[in-house]
């Protein structure tokens, strides 16, 4: 579910449309989180529809950590990709404001956190050399992001968290202790590498 002060506005021809701020929401908010309405969905279902659904599932489903397609129920599934996002993804099904973000600004993350399974080309933006997401993207960036959240955490408990009731069951204590500060942030790594695997 993205953040209830969000809504879909046009970009352009060559984007579309997007998710911009409709009041101001600061650094460490929570502005999107999986939750109970979002639809999972395995592959071999997607492969046995009509190619028009899809085709509209894989553009904007997302592939979870168990290997299933989430295409999210409400606006979020319109978040735009960038390479200076404002918004970082955490190992809690869950994003983060990753700076203040202003009235009318847009809602964007790195899609490289993602678990894109293609390499993509991506509209050319200042202050950043790439030009494409790739599928491993993660082994690269991982420690951008990682500090990104951190960053974003140090301001949990200090802003309005209207999504936080949403936090799965499995990650509360997690959460808490990590916005408190007496446990470290679990690597967005660990979404893609599990404890035997090697990178």
């Amino acid at each position: 579910m993205m953040h209830p002060d969000t809504e879909i506005r046009y970009v352009s021809k060559e984007v579309g449309i997007g998710i911009f701020a409709t009041k101001f929401i600061p650094q460490g908010t929570i502005v999107w989180i999986k939750d109970d309405l979002d639809m999972i969905l395995s592959e071999e279902y997607i492969e046995s529809l009509d190619a028009i659904r899809k085709e509209f599932i894989y553009k904007y489903a997302y592939e979870d950590r168990e290997g299933e397609y989430v295409l999210c129920w409400d606006h979020a599934r319109y978040m735009n990709h960038s390479f200076n996002p404002n918004c970082v993804d955490t190992a809690y099904d869950f994003e983060l404001a990753a700076r203040d973000i202003q009235p009318g600004e847009q809602l964007t993350a790195d899609y490289g956190a993602m678990g894109e399974d293609e390499t993509f080309e991506c509209i050319p933006e200042e202050g950043t050399s790439r030009i494409r997401v790739t599928a491993n993207d993660y082994l690269t960036y991982y420690t951008v992001w990682d500090e990104m959240a951190r960053e974003a955490f140090k301001y949990f408990n200090k802003v309005k968290q209207p999504l936080k009731h949403l936090i799965g069951e499995k990650y509360v204590n997690k959460v808490n202790a990590v916005a408190n500060g007496t446990e470290a942030l679990d690597s967005i790594l660990t979404i893609f590498i599990n404890d035997e695997d090697e990178i």
